[in-house]
């Protein structure tokens, strides 16, 4: 997710306020301390205008 977010020049706070998830929670998701939910990779790729399943590969999933 950090990539594909740098890749597209966005900030971790935009891609946060874009994704409707809040900022420090997003931080957590990027640095595998939080577990994602399906919805919120589904708002993420939303967000930085990729399919969830990029996010899934990406991860190596």
């Amino acid at each position: 997710m950090r990539s594909l977010r740098k890749e597209k020049k966005i900030s971790q706070e935009t891609l946060a306020y874009l994704a409707e998830i809040d900022r420090s929670h997003m931080g957590k998701i990027e640095r595998g301390e939080r577990n994602v939910t399906v919805l919120n990779v589904i708002k993420i790729a939303r967000a930085l205008g990729c399919r969830p399943s990029e996010l899934f590969a990406q991860a190596g999933l």
